[in-house]
């Protein structure tokens, strides 16, 4: 008989790295130390956990300005939040094992 324990995931397990990193976007600003830390968290997973990371400062596009002003740092995958202003590390993870 399976150990039902068995199946309940480890939620300091790594995520194993997929074929193809799935790609993610990170809404910044330049001089913004917030946006600077979440950059640098994220760096430090990447490799490990399988994904890529697209920066974009909103003060260079006014529809990105329009859209996310003051809310960054911002990760989004595809139309999806994953986290804003602190990196959510369980909600990364719930994310990236959907795809």
């Amino acid at each position: 008989i399976p150990n039902p324990e068995s199946r309940i995931p480890n939620p300091e397990s790594r995520i194993p790295n997929p074929e193809s990193p799935m790609p993610l976007i990170l809404y910044s600003r330049d001089g913004c130390h917030l946006c600077e830390d979440f950059e640098q968290e994220l760096r430090r997973l990447q490799d490990d956990w399988g994904f890529e990371i697209e920066v974009r400062d909103v003060d260079t596009d006014p529809a990105w300005a329009r859209a996310f002003g003051d809310k960054v740092p911002l990760l989004l995958g595809q139309d999806t939040e994953i986290s804003r202003y602190f990196l959510d590390l369980a909600g990364l993870r719930r994310y990236l094992g959907r795809a």
